[in-house]
């Protein structure tokens, strides 16, 4: 089946409810900056040479790879179109349909679970099973973007039989040759470990300095040159991703910033509108209407 591609556009927000569907094929493209969602992400590595980053491992892609990012997860992709167009198709899922699509017995979410026993980011499938699950994504695509009879239906199936299928690759199929194309980080991946489990206390540089047994500057550097980003705005980015499911869990707003290592509600109020442009209520508000 050949679909037809979409112009990329760099928006990493929703404006659909439910699910959003794209088929990008890029003969030229920036890399895209480190970021986090506050949904789920299915991504169809198809062609091109890309190096994906996901919380401190990095992911050497090959075509019909399957990454799987959980919501405020922060990644990046480096992207080189001079060899060959980067194409891939991406399926973003709000988390609560994904929720309504499953049922008291199956958690159609296990896949995205960092908790889950030997949790990668990657899926890397037997031809004849990753041809399955591709077809599974143009029926989808087809019938999103046809709007016909019933076609609402038939995508929420399509997105079910989609998610059963991963998570039984998971559980049963994952392939033992893809641990060569994994990168984890001798310095990156202790680093933000010690932050993820850090994020609600005070967290300074002097103190990951002190449990890395590093210097702050060697770390400052490092970090920098790794990410694209500075050590202070990553955890600036994982603290207001962490607000941000406190506030959908019902957590008051104004005793958010104390589970986030703010100091001050001020601090928090600031930094959020900063970041995503819009209050921290507002954000509320959108993500309910």
């Amino acid at each position: 089946m050949k679909l037809s591609t979409q112009h990329f556009q760099p928006r990493q927000h929703m404006v659909r409810g439910e699910y959003e569907l794209f088929h990008y094929s890029d003969k030229k493209m920036d890399d895209v900056q480190l970021h986090h969602h506050d949904f789920y992400e299915v991504y169809l590595f198809l062609s091109g040479n890309v190096i994906y980053s996901i919380e401190g491992r990095t992911y050497i892609l090959r075509p019909n790879d399957i990454l799987l990012i959980g919501p405020n997860e922060l990644h990046q992709a480096v992207i080189d179109t001079a060899v060959k167009p980067y194409e891939r198709m991406v399926l973003w899922i709000n988390p609560q349909f994904l929720n309504q699509l499953g049922n008291e017995t199956t958690n159609l979410a296990d896949c995205f679970d960092p908790a889950r026993h030997r949790h990668t980011n990657l899926l890397r499938l037997a031809p004849e099973r990753f041809q399955q699950l591709k077809n599974e994504f143009q029926q989808l695509y087809a019938e999103t973007y046809d709007k016909g009879y019933g076609s609402s239906l038939l995508c929420a199936s399509h997105i079910q039989r989609l998610m059963v299928m991963i998570n039984r690759s998971l559980l049963h199929e994952v392939s033992e040759d893809m641990n060569e194309d994994v990168i984890t980080d001798p310095f990156l991946e202790p680093v933000v470990t010690y932050i993820a489990k850090n994020l609600e206390s005070e967290l300074t540089l002097d103190q990951i300095a002190k449990q890395m047994y590093l210097s702050k500057f060697h770390i400052m550097r490092e970090f920098k040159k790794q990410t694209g980003t500075t050590i202070h705005h990553y955890i600036l980015q994982k603290r207001l991703a962490l607000s941000k499911q406190l506030i959908l869990k019902g957590i008051p707003i104004t005793e958010v910033f104390t589970h986030c290592g703010f100091k001050t509600y001020s601090h928090f109020f600031r930094a959020f509108k900063t970041e995503y442009e819009m209050t921290p209520k507002e954000f509320y508000r959108w993500m309910r209407s």
